[in-house]
């Protein structure tokens, strides 16, 4: 078999950064690293890529492996390559974010590897580089949540108009004028209003939208400018 000789060998990993929504609360899921280095600290969702697979689906069977999830919204974020990232051996790491509703898959989540959900600003400090790859990953939806539907993935099967505006200003961090953002979300055409209404926060109520999934699909790439001057929220 030809190898490249003398070329040293590298580890190659993903770290999977996870955000969630629960209706109410943006937040990220974070496990207890269960072995040294950094034993009991809290870490992103990560192993290493096996001989056999690729980097996606490596992401895809680590993310199952330590919480049970599957079939969700994934996408590769950055490489991180520093020679020190790790203190045990050079190591570089693919991040990968993903989207999901809390609710859908809260029973799915595995108790194995101690995995909890902390608000996205209230979240610990996590070992390595694993803070920075967090801060991408924030940055990185953003832009896109300014460009493509990509909030959606984060709903439940049913929402209200109030309920997708407190995502955006959560993502965004930021205060959204009401009509403003009613029309915006009117121009898109991707919601199907429902003759049931959530009563829960006022006697008249907010009617349930559903996401149209072929709308969705179409314009995934046409999503444009939901989000006004949004380099001015990007940071």
């Amino acid at each position: 078999m030809i190898t490249y000789s003398d070329q040293t060998r590298v580890l190659v990993a993903v770290d999977c950064i996870i955000f969630g929504f629960d209706g109410d609360q943006l937040k990220i899921l974070l496990i207890k690293r269960g072995f040294e280095p950094a034993k009991d600290q809290w870490s992103l969702m990560g192993g290493f890529v096996s001989p056999t697979e690729n980097l996606y689906g490596a992401a895809e069977r680590i993310l199952h492996e330590l919480t049970g999830l599957k079939d969700v919204y994934l996408e590769q974020l950055k490489a991180y390559g520093s020679p020190d990232r790790d203190p045990i051996e050079r190591t570089i790491s693919i991040a990968y974010f993903a989207l999901i509703d809390i609710n859908k898959y809260k029973t799915q989540i595995s108790d194995q590897f101690h995995a909890e959900w902390f608000l996205v600003n209230e979240a610990p400090s996590l070992i390595f580089d694993h803070n920075s790859m967090v801060e991408k990953a924030k940055k990185r939806i953003r832009y896109k949540a300014a460009l493509h539907p990509i909030l959606f993935e984060l709903l439940p099967k049913k929402f209200t108009i109030p309920q997708l505006q407190n995502l955006y200003e959560q993502v965004y961090n930021t205060k959204i004028d009401n009509r403003n953002f009613i029309r915006k979300v009117n121009s898109t055409d991707l919601l199907i209003k429902l003759t049931e209404k959530d009563k829960s926060n006022s006697k008249r109520g907010a009617f349930y939208y559903t996401l149209d999934k072929n709308k969705y699909k179409a314009k995934f790439q046409s999503f444009l400018n939901f989000i006004p001057n949004p380099e001015n929220l990007i940071s």
